[in-house]
């Protein structure tokens, strides 16, 4: 039996063009033909017809920096140390679901606890859950400069941390072909911190000859390489060695940007983490208000750079950084489009490319998704509105009219009311320190709210 889907209006992920009155036909999983309804053939008696004539029908999102393990985290210790990582991986599952029921049918995980997005991976793969087509790497090789050392020198890397620490050539090397060995779709080299303040150096981890090394085995391995860098010096370095894809690249230089287009680098900056700390973090917030001013810092250092990247022709990939707090599963991916219109000058069209046929570097799939054509996978989002006139539209679910992962609707019922186990968190008692000068405030507010 094949489906036939009428499209009123239908993009196709691959340039800028979109078609009126198109027919797409699904066999298999896959799409059989595209092409003018008045051209398409007739269907058979057994041939199911769907009637998206009303609708904009573009290729299934995909984003390509989510972070299924990490629980939608308020603080790193929530991310590395207290749910078990088997617990993480039923976790992650239904994380991963809520990717797909915004849109999303594939996606990249960009650094991971244990194995646990290569086995949601290979869960869904199996037919055993309904979830987006993942590809994930696994643990990211730090060093001590590295975004992932996070604790102090005497509780060092934990194993179920989402970083390992490498501490030479050899190890990171031998820490990469395990990696492969495991089953990862791609490699992640933490270049350097998370500090927002160039001022403070923001030295890379790896030095050059390190990064090129470790690159040239990524690459010998058959794996794609992807290097978070925020400095200058990490996206000189990640650049230079021919790092597949640059995460953030926000203090990006003239001689960073040069390198990355002699060599041929595509850049995700991932704003969403940025302008979503900015925005949602209230005054009650333990990182209030430093992290969200760091990040404006940021935000106007990568707005500058990023946008001459762009004027320099430099591919763009998207990503959020799904899975902290401020960035939940399943909320705010199409948030990312948005921030590339405002932020860096993309038309919404030229945003819409970026994260369909534009975004599948990481993806173990390749060209067969992200666009609508002949023999690629049958992955589409019929939508009720038109993204390149208001791309916000893609940010409302209930505009998403239907959602298509190899032909077939996607109907997930997702638990609304789960909850936080306190096994996952991190263990704080108080948020203050009951002083008596404080205590004594508090009691001169209830008598006078008394």
């Amino acid at each position: 039996m094949r489906k036939f889907i009428r499209c009123g209006k239908l993009f196709a992920g691959t340039d800028p063009s979109v078609l009126s009155d198109c027919t797409m036909i699904f066999k298999d999983g896959v799409i059989a033909s595209v092409g003018p309804t008045p051209k398409a053939p007739e269907p058979a008696p057994e041939d199911e017809v769907i009637d998206h004539s009303r609708h904009f029908v573009m290729p299934g999102l995909i984003d390509s920096h989510v972070h299924l393990s990490y629980g939608n985290a308020r603080t790193q210790e929530d991310v590395d140390l207290y749910a078990s990582l088997e617990f993480r991986a039923i976790r992650g599952l239904e994380a991963a679901q809520r990717v797909l029921r915004a849109g999303y049918t594939a996606m990249a995980d960009l650094s991971i606890s244990g194995r646990v997005s290569l086995a949601v991976r290979d869960a869904i793969e199996a037919g055993l859950f309904a979830g987006p087509r993942v590809s994930s790497s696994g643990r990211a090789l730090t060093t001590r400069q590295g975004l992932d050392d996070w604790y102090p020198r005497w509780i060092g890397v934990p194993e179920t941390s989402i970083g390992v620490l490498v501490r030479s050539v050899a190890e990171g090397i031998e820490e990469t072909r395990g990696q492969v060995k495991d089953g990862v779709d791609l490699i992640k080299l933490a270049m350097d911190g998370d500090s927002m303040n160039p001022a403070t150096g923001m030295i890379a981890g790896f030095n050059q000859d390190e990064t090129s090394a470790l690159i040239t085995e990524i690459h010998r391995l058959g794996r794609k390489a992807v290097c978070h860098a925020r400095g200058a010096e990490a996206v000189r370095y990640s650049a230079r060695a021919g790092a597949d894809v640059i995460l953030h690249a926000s203090w990006m230089d003239d001689e960073g940007l040069e390198l990355v287009v002699k060599n041929g680098c595509a850049l995700m900056p991932t704003l969403s983490l940025i302008v979503n700390n900015i925005e949602f973090t209230q005054p009650s917030d333990p990182c209030y208000p430093g992290f969200p001013d760091a990040h404006k810092r940021e935000l106007e250092a990568a707005v500058s750079g990023l946008s001459r990247a762009r004027a320099a022709g430099v591919p763009f990939m998207v990503g959020t950084d799904s899975g902290f707090a401020v960035t939940p599963y399943g909320e705010w991916h199409a948030r990312e489009l948005e921030h590339y219109v405002k932020y860096l000058g993309f038309s919404p069209v030229q945003a819409l490319c970026c994260t369909t046929a534009g975004n599948t570097l990481l993806l173990k799939e390749g060209n067969k998704v992200g666009r609508l054509e002949t023999g690629c996978f049958a992955d589409a989002v019929a939508v009720d509105g038109n993204p390149l006139q208001d791309i916000s539209v893609l940010q409302d679910r209930s505009r998403l009219k239907a959602i298509y992962k190899a032909g077939e609707v996607v109907k997930l019922a997702i638990n609304e009311n789960v909850r936080r186990l306190s096994s996952e968190l991190s263990y704080q008692l108080w948020s203050d320190v009951y002083t008596q000068e404080k205590v004594a405030k508090i009691r001169a507010r209830r008598r006078a709210a008394a």
